[in-house]
């Protein structure tokens, strides 16, 4: 039997996209390239000085409202951790090889952690009521826990950033300056410390309520959200390669970002939307009175059909596929090689569509029922967001294109819609309407990796006038491959297994964004250039959005 996920554990995941804005910090690019000047490393340790103390103090506070001796215990051994700690920060830094700056520097991002800390930890939560003496035990735990609630996140912060930049060193490698900082937050030592805060917050949160647990969530993300602007507001004399839209002069340069839609924005294919549509509003058109005259199947029929066209697709991709790779995989980017083999999924694709139209399954669609639907549509975590960001920020020169096989556009449109988006470009397929219901014919205006690039390519010739330009495309799907390559940043969202077999086997390199940044930032100081180009035969891999809008735009 599993064992029920704790708070800590719960928060960290629900929450866990935010920490990505620390790690794209200029800060973390650069320290983790071994590049980051050491003024501004000093700078930042030594606020570790008062946020020592100010644990300290948070302990000694929840280790006074705990109830359970066993508790009070377990927090007074956190707090001597800390002591030890705070006493030994000296000689630790110079281990790692550097010296603390002379006199007390005052960050304002880490005063306003630390008077958030300590008012938690004296019952001054927004949104609680805790009285100015708390008199029963039961308020005096509720206490303790709203202050591991405010610390956990920065020790499991630590821990994350470290790790996630520890994995990228080779293991003899000497000469990182920040080796040492490194290896000693992303050890065991301090994983253990991290969990047992993660553990006491577990315990003393067992017995609260609801709304308590809320608190104690939205206190946590308070800390999150404080710890990384911590980092993102460290000062860097140095010129970094993030974030992107703030390195490259709006002036000089003119941004076009490329998205796909299916599965890249959305959390589902349209093309199981635009069934459900048919299957659900079936019974409506065949009850409606008006002049429009509608032979459509019963729910069932299409329901069968659906299916039925649905696993035709799967199985006949798969072996599309396949075939594209019967022959020797390549050792060097063979994009030639790949644009070819894509022919067989041109074909394939124009067959399936065709097929659709044929079966009338989309015959008999309300366009107000479209527009609805796409308008509720649900989105991947961070899409929308990071579109209204892009979108509404006035100093970048910035277009915003949706290049999609899906095959209403309308759909497409209504869902961006939501989120004052109508500035976004849809180049799609199209439903027709005939009185502004489905007659089952598709315009088609994007069937194939060749027809996207196609409208990829008609695009950048007409911004062609506007300066220097710098391509960006978002995609996931095997569709998406030639537009991906011939960007000068082509991002890969989501786990499609054909996409990365197919390009592996015509030598496309797929790089973990967080990696590919800092190898070009450790380039950028050595060499003096930092070159995004297409056809570089790099494609570069994130797992949320949460990730495009840190290297887009920071924090």
């Amino acid at each position: 039997m599993m064992e029920e996920e704790g708070t800590a554990r719960r928060l960290w995941i629900k929450f866990r996209n935010d920490s990505v804005f620390a790690l794209y910090t200029p800060f973390f690019v650069s320290l983790a390239s071994g590049h980051l000047h050491s003024d501004t490393f000093r700078r930042c340790v030594s606020q570790d000085v008062p946020l020592l103390k100010a644990f300290a103090q948070a302990y000694q506070m929840a280790e006074d409202c705990a109830d359970d001796d066993d508790d009070k215990s377990a927090i007074r051994d956190l707090r001597k951790r800390v002591v030890q700690r705070l006493k030994g920060h000296d000689t630790l830094v110079r281990e790692w090889g550097f010296e603390l700056p002379d006199g007390s520097i005052s960050d304002n991002a880490r005063v306003k952690y630390i008077e958030f800390l300590l008012a938690a930890a004296s019952g001054k939560v927004e949104g609680e009521t805790v009285p100015g003496k708390i008199a029963t035990p039961f308020e005096r735990t509720k206490v303790a826990a709203y202050t591991l609630g405010a610390m956990a996140p920065c020790m499991r912060l630590y821990s994350f950033i470290s790790r996630e930049i520890q994995a990228l060193l080779h293991p003899d490698d000497s000469s990182h300056i920040y080796k040492k900082w490194i290896e000693s937050y992303s050890s065991q030592t301090f994983e253990a410390f991290a969990l047992q805060i993660e553990d006491m917050l577990d315990k003393l949160s067992i017995s609260l309520t609801g709304e308590e647990l809320e608190v104690i969530q939205k206190l946590y993300h308070q800390a999150l959200k404080l710890e990384v602007d911590f980092f993102a507001t460290q000062p860097i004399a140095q010129q970094t390669i993030v974030p992107l839209a703030r390195v490259h002069d709006p002036a000089e340069y003119h941004l076009n970002i490329f998205c796909d839609f299916d599965l890249t924005c959305t959390a589902f294919d349209s093309a199981a939307i635009l069934a459900e549509i048919a299957i659900i509003t079936a019974p409506k058109a065949d009850s409606d009175g008006s002049g429009t005259q509608l032979v459509r199947m019963s729910s069932a029929d299409l329901r069968s059909t659906w299916g039925a066209l649905s696993t035709q697709y799967t199985e006949e991709f798969e072996q599309c596929i396949e075939s594209m790779m019967d022959g020797r995989k390549v050792e060097n980017f063979d994009y030639e090689g790949l644009h070819k083999a894509l022919e067989q999924v041109a074909d394939f694709e124009k067959s399936a569509n065709t097929r659709v139209i044929n079966s009338e399954v989309l015959r008999g669609l309300y366009l107000d029922d479209l527009k609805r639907a796409g308008q509720r549509l649900i989105l991947q975590e961070g899409c929308r967001e990071f579109f209204q960001n892009i979108v509404k920020n006035d100093t970048l020169k910035t277009e915003v294109h949706v290049l999609s096989y899906c095959w209403c556009g309308d759909l497409i449109r209504s869902a961006f819609s939501s989120g004052d988006l109508d500035d976004l470009k849809v180049h799609s397929n199209e439903l027709s309407f005939e009185e502004s219901v489905s007659t089952g014919e598709i315009v088609k205006n994007i069937e194939s990796p060749m027809e996207k690039l196609q409208a990829f390519s008609d695009i950048l010739n007409d911004c062609n006038s506007k300066g220097k330009r710098l391509t960006v495309y978002i995609g996931g799907d095997v569709g998406d491959f030639l537009c991906l390559l011939q960007a000068d940043v082509g991002i890969v969202i989501g786990s499609s297994s054909s996409l990365r077999r197919l390009g592996e086997h015509f030598g496309v390199s797929f790089v973990p964004l967080f990696s590919g940044l800092v190898k070009k930032q450790r380039e950028f100081v050595e060499d003096g250039s930092c070159i995004w180009k297409g056809l570089s035969g790099i494609l570069y891999t994130v797992s949320s959005w949460a990730e495009i809008h840190a290297f887009f735009l920071g924090s």
